[in-house]
């Protein structure tokens, strides 16, 4: 009977023939183990080595089973630890388990209980282990931090979400199609009191009206034809978390009555009746539709409205902080040149110049997607031009002249650039890749003042 993986297993019994004889009979079984005579021993290997479990006697005399059990919490509150006892003492085997202790195990034991006691308390080790690095992962990836943008909108964006994460108002998000509002959504759920619970997302447009009914708020047996046993909703299913209902203005407004019911009291009723169910929910709604003028045009309510419009956070779109486009592409460069295993470092400067002219209609949804391409495309070390795939596109109310049309991108142009290295006209030089008396000459073409960037 093999341990899996071999498990690291540290002993410490100050009876070196038990700590053998015991040693020998793990190794035996597949464990790796590491033995300890004596208790400051035993926490500097914890603190050295990583084990996925601590068996030590109950008495010993330079430091006992209690105290040692404390310093090894301290150090890994995760660590399971086993104590092995006399039948005299089993009172005070009851009270380590009390402060922490995973189980005990009485003197003599047979070697079956033993390894059933180590497989059960290594398996909930890893398990918790799973856990913690999953919530780590959501953490990281769901940080405000992963959220990229140096522009002075976006930046007024992360103070307001920091400010509201950790209260439980209603938010709702407005943004044109591909801004992040999911994204948003989900930093301030995994960064809120809320944590811990579930984030349940839909989109309120992908589905037909008894079907997204019955998606949020679930139905009881017999409810309809086919209805075999109760289904559990959304809502249900996001208690104690968030929900997040996207493309809120597709809502037809016969659910927009449930979803003002849930919001106001916070209780609804599964799809043919039953008992009404209560439930506490943090509430986040994105749209990339006027609302407002929905409520004019009477398909939305108002009073549903003034209930999800508590606190708007409004999601600038990618053209309206192109100085945040270089930070973007190199984001999805290094996230889609890992998950290829493609050694590419970066853009070269005129990359960059056909990306910062782009009006991006897809937003940051689109960035990513024309970075993935250029990254499949790419066959150097460094995306080029040709690389980037862009639609061509004519602006503005009239067909430009080719003399206008170059003179507008030329201004913009330096602008953004000197935005993106705050008016440092020798770093603005080198990322468009122009001699810096050239650029001069440029700033002083169109009358642009570099300090306003500073």
């Amino acid at each position: 009977m093999a341990g899996i993986e071999r498990e690291r297993i540290l002993l410490v019994d100050d009876d070196r023939n038990i700590l053998e004889v015991l040693k020998m009979r793990l190794e035996s079984k597949g464990y790796f183990v590491t033995a300890s005579d004596n208790g400051p021993d035993a926490i500097d290997k914890v603190k050295k080595d990583g084990f996925d479990l601590v068996i030590s006697d109950l008495r010993m005399t330079e430091m006992n089973g209690m105290e040692l059990m404390q310093e090894v919490i301290n150090i890994d509150p995760e660590m399971p630890i086993i104590i092995l006892t006399a039948h005299g003492s089993i009172e005070n085997a009851v009270e380590a388990m009390q402060n922490g202790a995973y189980s005990y195990i009485t003197k003599p034991f047979d070697d079956e209980n033993l390894i059933l006691h180590i497989k059960n308390a290594v398996e909930k080790h890893r398990l918790t282990s799973q856990i913690k690095d999953l919530k780590d992962q959501l953490k990281e990836k769901y940080s405000f931090e992963n959220i990229i943008g140096k522009s002075d909108k976006m930046q007024k964006v992360f103070e307001q979400i920091t400010r509201i994460a950790k209260t439980n108002s209603t938010i709702a998000i407005y943004g044109d199609s591909g801004t992040g509002k999911e994204l948003v959504a989900r930093a301030i759920h995994f960064n809120s009191l809320r944590s811990g619970g579930p984030f349940i997302a839909i989109s309120c447009g992908a589905l037909p009206e008894t079907l997204l009914e019955n998606e949020l708020f679930g139905h009881i047996r017999g409810a309809y034809t086919g209805a075999t046993e109760n289904k559990e909703g959304l809502f249900a299913k996001a208690d104690g978390g968030t929900i997040f209902l996207d493309e809120i203005g597709e809502a037809p407004l016969s659910l927009q009555v449930k979803l003002l019911r849930v919001l106001e009291e916070r209780e609804f009723n599964p799809i043919g009746g039953g008992k009404s169910m209560k439930v506490d929910v943090r509430v986040i709604v994105a749209t990339n539709r006027d609302l407002q003028k929905g409520v004019v045009e009477g398909t939305f309510r108002e009073d549903l409205f003034y209930r999800i419009h508590v606190i708007p956070i409004h999601l600038p779109s990618l053209r309206e902080r192109r100085e945040d486009i270089p930070f973007l592409a190199d984001h999805f460069l290094k996230k889609h040149s890992k998950e290829m295993n493609k050694n590419i470092r970066e853009f070269a400067p005129p990359a960059i110049q056909k990306m910062m002219s782009y009006n991006w209609p897809g937003n940051v949804r689109e960035l990513e997607n024309r970075i993935e391409q250029a990254v499949v495309m790419a066959t150097g070390a460094r995306i080029t031009e040709n690389d980037i795939f862009l639609p061509s596109a004519v602006g503005g109310d009239r067909f430009k002249s080719y003399r206008e049309a170059k003179e507008g991108f030329e201004k913009d142009y330096v602008i953004m650039t000197l935005k993106i290295n705050k008016g440092n006209v020798t770093n603005a030089a080198k990322l468009a890749g122009k001699h810096r008396t050239d650029f001069y000459n440029l700033i002083r073409k169109y009358n642009i003042n570099s300090k306003e960037f500073k």
